[in-house]
């Protein structure tokens, strides 16, 4: 049987925006409105069913510990206020964060370049979950994403894998504003031979 088309769902995809996660009220789903979330977000390719990602749910002191751990480890990096102030800020200020961590499997006949693209496919299907579970959510990373040493600290990350997203997630007073989208006839080739 032909998969019916769901226009609502079509219509949300869209139109779905980011929510930044400085404008959130503060509240947050809990566990029984996360897992369904998660739970959702798991039906991701996932080529070889390797499940090549962790995923760690970050409530408030996790997210505070991180925060200091981004303040010392920015000092450590000789970095400025400004960017010392955005890794720390986006744990000082959440309430609630799932990280994704990529994790391949290697060696595998399947390409690790694969692998951390389902980890990337998680991450949006996380933010996807959360705005159809009627919650607002954005796709972080910044410096503190990238730097080996903060990942280990504050997600155990070790040799071989990496973050591939700080989701935010919570409740917001107001819709997000749209920002300018790509043009589709720019970035769109139709191969017809």
């Amino acid at each position: 049987m032909p998969h019916p088309a769901s226009p609502a769902a079509f219509d949300f995809l869209a139109t779905r925006r980011s929510h930044p996660a400085k404008t959130f009220n503060g509240r947050v789903p809990d566990s029984a409105a996360l897992e369904p979330i998660l739970n959702a977000a798991l039906r991701v390719p996932d080529h070889g069913m390797l499940t090549p990602w962790r995923i760690l749910v970050l409530q408030r002191a996790a997210l505070l510990r991180a925060a200091e751990i981004a303040q010392k480890r920015g000092q450590e990096l000789g970095l400025d206020e400004v960017a010392i102030g955005k890794g720390r800020g986006q744990f000082e200020r959440s309430n609630l964060a799932v990280a994704v961590i990529s994790a391949p499997v290697i060696p595998h006949k399947v390409p690790s370049s694969e692998q951390i693209a389902s980890s990337a496919a998680l991450c949006m299907n996380i933010v996807n979950a959360a705005y159809a579970a009627g919650w607002a959510a954005q796709w972080l990373t910044g410096w503190v994403a990238h730097d080996e040493v903060f990942a280990n600290q504050a997600f155990t990350v070790v040799a071989g894998q990496s973050v591939a997203g700080i989701i935010h997630i919570g409740a917001v007073d107001s819709e997000a504003p749209d920002r300018p989208r790509p043009d589709p006839a720019r970035i769109i080739e139709w191969i017809t031979q």
